[in-house]
């Protein structure tokens, strides 16, 4: 897949990290990410708003918008990692993947395994696998693609290399694919293109975020994410369905999220994109 085949989407964490400082809803975030250059748009289960219960109104205000929906992005409490909240958040998640149903083509991006009880952290890794294989599971049989997304936040149970080796001996590929966040690699993994290279076949889609040697989030290209190789890679991956989410945690975005994803829209164009 050559680069200028790719679609470049955004991610509304930029927006929902800003918590109480915050006071916009969804159709805010639609015009931003429409006039910040973008065509696709992964939206939150916190960020989605009044439209959680209304797809159809959703698709409306995204066609107005000129934008698809790329993924619908959901979390736990439990951190899928609470043996007693699973039939809890699997049901939650069955709620998600019928809303990601109605737009041809969206995932269910399911967020990272987290640590939120005691306990031995290897039981963790297996029930976090339980819940991923059976969200799965829901996916396919509704027709919707499952992903997990790892992240370098804290309590991630999903940090390194090895945790991610653990999590995917565990996790069924043709059930779960993977959303690979070339900023949390950056700050998790001594190799990052060993670690796209090897779980290459499981790729999904990818979010592209920038991270300085000491793990600070950065603005795209002022970190040290080689994006050039990283597309190399994931345009290759079997998998892969073209789009690349564009997701800002830096500083600079939260001094101006709608600024800050422009520039790095301008910065993707630079690269081809």
């Amino acid at each position: 897949m050559s680069i200028r085949d790719l679609k470049v989407g955004c991610q509304t964490f930029t927006w929902e990290m800003l918590g109480k400082n915050w006071n916009g809803g969804p159709d805010d975030l639609l015009e931003a990410i429409a006039q910040g250059g973008y065509a696709g748009i992964e939206i939150t289960d916190t960020m989605i708003g009044h439209y959680a219960d209304s797809p159809n109104d959703f698709a409306e205000s995204l066609q107005k918008h000129g934008l698809t929906l790329v993924a619908l992005a959901i979390g736990s409490k439990s951190g899928f990692t609470v043996k007693e909240e699973i039939e809890s958040d699997l049901r939650t998640t069955q709620r998600w993947i019928d809303f990601a149903a109605v737009f041809s083509g969206a995932l269910v991006s399911i967020g990272s395994a987290t640590v939120v009880s005691e306990g031995p952290r290897k039981a963790k890794f297996e029930i976090a696998a339980e819940f991923y294989n059976r969200a799965g599971e829901l996916g396919k049989a509704s027709g919707v693609d499952i992903a997990l997304h790892p992240s370098s936040h804290h309590n991630t149970l999903l940090f390194d290399r090895g945790d991610y080796d653990r999590i995917f001996s565990l996790v069924d590929e043709n059930l779960v694919g993977w959303v690979p966040d070339t900023g949390h690699l950056l700050r998790g993994h001594a190799d990052m293109i060993d670690t796209l290279r090897t779980y290459q076949d499981r790729i999904r889609y990818l979010h592209l975020k920038d991270a300085d040697a000491n793990g600070k989030w950065a603005m795209l290209g002022n970190g040290g994410c080689d994006t050039p190789a990283v597309i190399d890679i994931v345009a290759a991956a079997p998998g892969f369905n073209g789009w690349l989410v564009l997701e800002e945690e830096s500083d600079t975005a939260a001094a101006d999220p709608a600024t800050a994803v422009r520039t790095n829209r301008e910065t993707m164009r630079r690269y081809g994109a």
